[in-house]
């Protein structure tokens, strides 16, 4: 199995520094979405593909995915640490045939209680239909280009993959731990879980993405 790491990215080069040291052998490429930053020059020294995009992360991973090699696609956010031997827990998923692709249990890091909440609260999103990107998804490149990729979402492409993998083939949660970022939960946990579960259900009853969008800076 032939593993490429596809990470969207936008004015993240502090990051790509942590995420350097947890990434396992791989193809890796950033979808640059208009960093101004140092996350270009950084990527490259690491010796890693770059490749711009409009800004937005479904445009972003699928400029990636058109670029990769891989059989296999991990989509996988820069604040987002893989657990241990990553690759080998995804190519034993993968030996059903049946299987198109997953993603990973999910820790938010930091000791507070909203990082504590959040890591409690994930397991049980799925029964809702969610399935968020931090949790690096992974995807068979077939399903992938059968599914016609992201959609153009500014918000919720994730969600979108997510639901219409599952009736590609079989979707798997493996039960390692991926490590993702709680900040922008830090000091306002209670506005932002709020205000991101308002747009969560208006999601569900059908209210567009791209209306949605209006309200999304505020949260993120």
């Amino acid at each position: 199995m032939t593993l490429s790491i596809i990470i969207p990215a936008l004015n993240e080069a502090v990051a790509l520094t942590r995420l350097a040291l947890s990434l396992p052998p791989a193809e890796i490429i950033v979808a640059d979405g208009g960093s101004v930053d140092e996350t270009m020059p950084m990527a490259m020294n690491f010796g890693w593909q770059v490749v711009m995009a409009p800004r937005g992360r479904g445009t972003q991973m699928n400029a990636g995915a058109r670029i990769a090699r891989g059989e296999v696609l991990l989509f996988l956010h820069a604040d987002t640490r893989l657990p241990r031997h990553a690759e080998t827990l995804i190519e034993k998923a993968l030996a059903d045939a049946t299987v198109c692709g997953g993603n990973f249990s999910l820790q938010f890091d930091g000791d507070t209680r909203a990082a504590a909440c959040l890591t409690w609260l994930y397991p049980f999103l799925r029964w809702g239909g969610m399935c968020y990107g931090d949790s690096a998804i992974f995807i068979r490149r077939t399903a992938f280009e059968a599914l016609g990729g992201y959609r153009d979402f500014p918000l919720f492409e994730d969600v979108d993959l997510f639901r219409r993998m599952k009736r590609h083939g079989k979707f798997v949660r493996l039960a390692a731990q991926a490590v993702t970022s709680s900040r922008r939960f830090e000091g306002r946990f209670l506005r932002t879980f709020a205000q991101w579960s308002c747009l969560q259900v208006l999601y569900w009853f059908g209210v567009s993405p791209h209306r949605l969008a209006q309200f999304y800076r505020s949260v993120r």
